[in-house]
């Protein structure tokens, strides 16, 4: 029990890790993020907040999680 519970949050942070980099990377080669090496809070947040309403594919949660990110920085522009 315990060890498939500790399967399922290492799985859970695969998920959200790739799902990251595969939005971030996106993001910084369309320029609407800086090209560094730290993590942007607002996308991560973004993107943990659609895998805890269920989103579980992590090509649709980095998908979903870019163009949140894009709306809400054309709004804030």
């Amino acid at each position: 029990m315990v060890v498939e519970r500790e399967m399922q949050i290492v799985l859970n942070v695969e998920v959200v890790g790739d799902a990251y980099a595969i939005a971030s990377n996106y993001l910084r080669k369309s320029g609407a993020i800086p090209d560094t090496f730290v993590t942007n809070e607002r996308l991560l947040g973004i993107i943990v907040k659609l895998f805890q309403h269920g989103e579980l594919n992590r090509i649709r949660l980095a998908n979903k999680a870019i163009a949140q990110f894009e709306a809400e920085t054309l709004v804030v522009a």
